[in-house]
């Protein structure tokens, strides 16, 4: 196939990229900064014309207008990790949310758990040889794409083209939408002082010469900020932001110690600023692949110190870790902390790291409690987590009974909430 005429007959405007979708397909969407909006857009702007689209997509970066209540009969969104503009449909039965590890999604679309009918993508723009990147958004995004009847592109001149595993050729893709969007940014996230404490806490576990997953947020982002005295950091993440950047340009983050693609930073997705994306485009320190990869726990493990950094909503004093829910309610997703978490445990001198403030709705909740909230579903085992991380310390679990894991974690509890979980503890475990 001449790969230029394809390119050049299989160019169609948004409103004839959304004729292609018809009733009761399933649409995966590309991920997050990477969501290819227009399309999205002019495809809501047809509603009337479509019953039963199902909308599969993990975090939304945009207005996801098909989760409001005026499209339901149009549209259904199958969530595989909520965000602010999906989590009010799923609570009222509006949406749907599938409940999957971040590096088995792509499993789902291959295997025909899903079925793909229309992939909508963002890419770059092609090379001479016709490769087109994915960008920002490789992860489930690229198994989307290969799995479906249809793939719809959205190519962008912003999109960066980064290496490693990340391009589809485009002869993969049936339609093209040019456009000059530019890519949706993250903004930045406010390091306040309880942030900034608990950053520094978990700062003092890395040592020279790990290799770092980090979540993203305000508490990553403070962990990066007291980071600049390390030497011959490596990253192998889900994800990056901005925060990472400036410490390769410091030159506290090289890769040179890393096990597997010494030298370089591996990642699935990322977000962040313009400034951030066009320091990614054609980075050669940089590499994408897919999250079956770069989230698969034995891949993981292959890098020697790696030390996992996320975060929770709750503790309880057994150690079980929710990160995805607030009691019944679905507040996000699993996303790849088990991965990382299960990856840095089989790591030579690896650590797993969660990391939260102690209190939450200003001071009046306390993040650590004596049991999960009914409906409230563990993310992470008790059997799986090292450090529990908040402003007031550090408790370390492994090889911890069930009285002085919640000795530990009763002491990084703030202050005020220590007595009630004392008693609470006795009552429950000790009777």
């Amino acid at each position: 196939m001449n790969w230029k005429a394809h390119y050049t007959r299989r160019q169609i405007t948004l409103g004839e990229a959304a004729q292609k979708i018809a009733s009761g397909d399933r649409v995966v969407a590309g991920h997050a900064c990477g969501s290819p909006e227009p399309i999205l857009d002019a495809l809501v702007e047809r509603a009337e014309e479509l019953e039963g689209v199902e909308i599969v997509h993990m975090v939304s970066m945009g207005k996801s207008a098909y989760c409001q209540p005026e499209y339901e009969k149009n549209f259904r969104h199958n969530s595989i990790f909520a965000g602010a503009g999906s989590r009010k449909a799923i609570s009222q039965g509006r949406a749907d949310f599938t409940s999957c590890f971040f590096s088995e999604i792509p499993r789902l679309f291959r295997d025909g758990h899903l079925p793909v009918d229309v992939a909508l993508v963002t890419v770059s723009e092609p090379d001479k040889m016709g490769n087109m990147s994915l960008g920002i958004s490789v992860d489930y995004t690229m198994e989307a794409a290969l799995s479906a009847k249809i793939v719809i592109a959205e190519v962008s001149p912003h999109m960066p083209r980064i290496g490693g595993n990340a391009f589809l050729h485009a002869s993969d893709i049936d339609f093209f939408v040019k456009s000059d969007r530019e890519m949706i940014e993250l903004p930045p996230p406010h390091i306040g002082e309880v942030e900034k404490a608990i950053g520094a806490h978990v700062a003092s576990l890395i040592q020279d010469g790990d290799c770092l997953q980090l979540g993203i947020g305000a508490i990553p982002d403070a962990v990066l900020t007291f980071l600049g005295d390390k030497k011959d950091l490596g990253i192998h993440s889900e994800m990056i932001s901005d925060g990472v950047m400036s410490l390769v340009e410091a030159g506290v983050i090289n890769g040179r110690c890393k096990n597997r693609h010494p030298g370089k930073i591996i990642i699935t997705f990322a977000m962040g600023s313009h400034t951030f994306y066009r320091w990614l485009h054609e980075n050669s320190m940089v590499e994408m692949h897919p999250v079956d990869y770069v989230n698969d726990p034995f891949v993981v493990a292959q890098n020697d110190n790696m030390a996992s950094i996320n975060s929770a909503i709750a503790v309880d004093l057994l150690g079980q870790v929710a990160a995805d829910s607030m009691g019944a309610h679905q507040f996000s997703g699993v996303g790849g902390q088990v991965d990382f978490i299960r990856g840095a445990r089989r790591s030579k001198n690896g650590r797993s790291i969660i990391a939260m403030p102690a209190t939450a709705k200003k001071g009046t909740l306390s993040r650590i409690v004596s049991t999960l909230a009914p409906g409230q579903a563990v993310s992470t085992s008790r059997n799986d987590v090292d450090y529990i991380v908040t402003e007031y310390g550090l408790a370390h679990l492994t090889g911890k009974s069930i009285i002085q894991r919640a000795k530990a974690l009763i002491e990084i509890s703030a202050p005020e909430f220590r007595d009630t979980l004392w008693y609470e503890f006795e009552e429950i475990y000790q009777r």
